[in-house]
């Protein structure tokens, strides 16, 4: 697996992208999920087209993926994945992201992915990245943990993916409306000692 990981949608090293890419079939998972606490259908669909809009840009095709389709279908989704060489995770709230991911069964596929060398790559930003660490504890403190588009029944999920060893503080003093936010994340990270990297918007973190 290779890891393009970004603070704000695709950041400033899009050319690395492309790069990271060239061997493979150019179609893109874009997957939405952790917009789903979303009322507004229009809204989230005006930023799904402007996010496939900014990869496509770029030599792209990408195909909206919606793990909702797949909850109790891993088996499924596994099969669908198995024709994209790019999966894209966008930004949002985490919790939702990781309800969405268990119940679809994605958490499991993807770290087997990681596990066995998929030569596949996982890019996303905000929520798509922040998903990868160990823990979620921290983030409470930007994204509500409440939320339950799936059902009350389910329980908030508080464990990342453990594909990387430290958290994400994305949007870290930048020009975005969580960044305030952020800087009490980053104080939580240090005063219960968790390792984590603080990232602004534009940059970009990339594991090969």
């Amino acid at each position: 697996m290779k890891y393009y990981l970004s603070s704000l949608r695709v950041g400033n090293e899009a050319a690395k992208l492309k790069q990271m890419t060239e061997n493979g079939n150019k179609k893109v998972a874009y997957i939405p999920n952790a917009v789903d606490y979303i009322a507004d259908l229009e809204k989230r669909r005006q930023s799904d087209a402007a996010n496939m809009a900014e990869l496509e840009s770029l030599g792209f095709h990408a195909d909206l993926l919606d793990l909702q389709e797949y909850f109790n279908k891993s088996m499924e989704l596994e099969q669908k994945l198995s024709h994209y060489d790019v999966i894209w995770v966008r930004g949002g709230n985490t919790f939702v992201l990781a309800q969405a991911m268990k119940l679809s069964g994605f958490d499991e596929i993807l770290k087997k992915y990681h596990r066995e060398g998929t030569d596949k790559v996982y890019g996303g930003y905000s929520a798509g990245i922040i998903i990868l660490g160990h823990t979620l504890e921290g983030i409470h403190l930007v994204d509500d943990p409440e939320p339950k588009p799936y059902g009350n029944q389910h329980p908030t999920v508080w464990d990342g993916l453990h594909i990387v060893d430290y958290a994400f503080a994305p949007h870290y003093k930048s020009d975005h409306k969580e960044s305030a936010a952020i800087d009490r994340v980053v104080e939580y990270f240090i005063e219960h000692k968790i390792l984590f990297k603080a990232m602004r918007d534009g940059e970009v973190i990339i594991l090969e």
